[in-house]
């Protein structure tokens, strides 16, 4: 366990509370996991524990004991489907029907991705102080496809501060409802939460609107009913694609929340499709040097819809 102690010598107007000042002094440790120390006794001024408003003053002596903590969440056998692993980070391909992460209730801390990760990859590196499994960006339950996995705290930062800056490209493939006639364009709006259902992001009136950009092109028109589509997020908000094509009028087949009731019965007849018809395809990044691409193979229940229609994926890679 490493130990650090330290006198503070600071002018009285840079007096600053201990978990700012400590990341100050300490710039690779984020603050979630000096709160964490700070709250379970690890961190000591002038031999006494404290709480996160203390404010640091001339001549406090700091003890701090960087100890690591094991993540609450226990090991599932839940099959992963990997697409890549090495000591930095890997790729997983989600399975429709799982969360990404935990939630509230009974349930919400089993039989999430999180779990299966924890039993696949067994002993993780420290991220954010905490021994567990560094999730970049997240999929919605019922979308499949690929998801940045980090495997320490140096490649959790590099991967969300690419995902913040645009730098990794995210691509995905949808089916939706109707002829598409644009081959291809940007959707540009602000996109926040619903003021009537807290389950809903909106285009129109939303709470805490954020900037929305997406482009898609058409890949195949499907029996006259349906458009197979290539879509490329260069923004990450909540529902983002389901959203911007709802707003277009060609909601995702089988979208529960935003599609067309009478499209997804007919999809579950005829294709026996239950879920939303949305893939988190490919992946194009660059990480200490080195570039790469990850593409996701379809997932059976999806792929059906294009197999039934003489539809090959393959040659839009």
């Amino acid at each position: 366990m490493r130990k650090e102690q330290f006198c503070v010598y600071i002018p009285k107007h840079q007096i600053r509370r201990i978990d700012l000042y400590l990341s100050d002094i300490f710039p690779d440790i984020s603050r979630s996991y000096i709160n964490i120390l700070i709250n379970t006794g690890h961190i000591r001024i002038n031999g006494k524990t404290l709480g996160i408003n203390r404010r640091v003053v001339l001549r406090d002596f700091i003890n701090i004991e960087f100890v690591t903590a094991k993540y609450y969440l226990s090991g599932e056998n839940i099959p992963l489907e990997i697409i890549f692993d090495n000591p930095d980070f890997a790729v997983i391909s989600k399975d429709a029907g799982i969360n990404t992460h935990t939630f509230p209730g009974e349930y919400g801390k089993t039989g999430t991705l999180l779990n299966g990760l924890l039993y696949y990859f067994g002993n993780w590196s420290v991220i954010n102080g905490v021994e567990r499994p560094g999730i970049v960006h997240r999929l919605d339950k019922d979308t499949s496809g690929l998801i940045l996995i980090a495997k320490n705290d140096r490649s959790m930062k590099i991967l969300q501060k690419k995902i913040a800056d645009k730098e990794i490209r995210k691509i995905y493939f949808a089916v939706v409802m109707g002829v598409v006639q644009k081959k291809e364009w940007i959707i540009e709006s602000f996109i926040g939460q619903s003021w009537s259902d807290h389950k809903r992001m909106t285009t129109k009136n939303p709470v805490n609107p954020k900037f929305a950009q997406t482009k898609f092109r058409v890949l195949h028109h499907i029996d006259e009913q349906y458009s197979l589509l290539e879509i490329e997020l260069f923004t990450g908000r909540t529902h983002q694609i389901r959203v911007h094509m709802a707003d277009m009028g060609h909601p995702i087949i089988g979208d529960k929340i935003y599609g067309n009731a009478e499209t997804n019965r007919e999809v579950l007849t005829k294709y026996k499709l239950a879920r939303q018809w949305l893939h988190a395809r490919k992946l194009i990044l660059e990480l200490f040097g080195v570039e790469y691409e990850f593409v996701a193979p379809l997932k059976k229940d999806i792929s059906h819809v294009l197999e039934a229609n003489n539809i090959h994926v393959d040659v839009y890679n």
